[in-house]
């Protein structure tokens, strides 16, 4: 490590004005950026620290719209959403290990945005709203490719609005290692239609399958999905799997997750 200040603001205003401040950075749970301090990867001069922030840390439930607050930690989710949003609930009890859990917060994840993490495959599939310090990002609208969100510099992720929809689940299949999925499906069902994330797989990050989409419109039934595929040409490639592997194990999980959603 290298020698660094460390801000904990108790407000969102005083967080923002701290990262004002020339190369300071927020660090929520810290689970992607201390290991990249310890690299040597990214050296800001100053951490601004939200999770001690109370705003940030708020998690309720108002008709059928489930608002999780940026500091909230995936362990925090798993048990506070496990009656309003189980398919939610299930995803954040099965990122990584208890200590990552404990730590990690669903606003640095998002913020983060690494191409095989579970929670934009959640955001995208539920169609949420990323609400920041400054306005409200749909899920369509956020995503911008690997590591890339819509976030401006020194935007701060307040909170995250999920509607709940009729049916969901997320499938995914682990890299032993390192427990990221190497292809993972969220699929959500609502009266306005079904909506299918995936991540792990491609080589541009999270992406919903509109194919998927429009069989399971007509009829939400793992066989809807029979003959249809992912472009093996945009997968991920490398020791874990082949493009080609990739690309089928995006229909096996998608099957597998209607399958338990139904």
């Amino acid at each position: 490590m290298y020698e660094f200040e460390f801000e904990k603001p108790s407000t969102v205003a005083e967080a923002v004005a701290a990262l004002g401040e020339e190369d300071a950075q927020a660090l929520g749970g810290g689970q992607t950026l201390i290991p990249t301090l310890k690299q040597r990867l990214a050296m800001p001069s100053k951490l601004v620290s939200l999770t001690g922030i109370p705003q940030l840390k708020e998690l309720s439930d108002n008709g059928g719209m489930l608002t999780i607050g940026g500091a909230v930690t995936h362990a925090e989710v798993a048990e506070a959403a496990a009656g309003a949003y189980p398919a939610l609930a299930d995803l954040a009890g099965r990122i990584g290990d208890p200590a990552v859990r404990n730590r990690g917060t669903i606003g640095g994840s998002l913020a983060n945005n690494d191409p095989a993490a579970c929670y934009p495959a959640a955001a995208l599939g539920s169609g949420a709203t990323i609400v920041t310090n400054t306005r409200e990002i749909t899920a369509d609208d956020y995503f911008r490719g690997l590591f890339e969100t819509a976030l401006n510099e020194g935007e701060i992720i307040t909170a995250v609005r999920f509607p709940v929809p009729e049916r969901a689940h997320y499938e995914k299949f682990i890299q032993p290692a390192s427990r990221f999925p190497m292809v993972a499906v969220f699929v959500a069902k609502y009266a306005a239609g079904v909506r299918v994330a995936v991540t792990g797989a491609s080589e541009d990050g999270v992406f919903r399958w509109n194919e998927a989409e429009a069989a399971l419109d007509a009829s939400f039934a793992p066989d809807a999905l029979d003959g249809l595929s992912v472009d093996a040409g945009g997968m991920i490639g490398d020791l874990h799997g082949s493009k080609e592997y990739r690309a089928h194990l995006v229909g096996v999980m998608a099957k597998r997750a209607v399958a338990a959603a139904g």
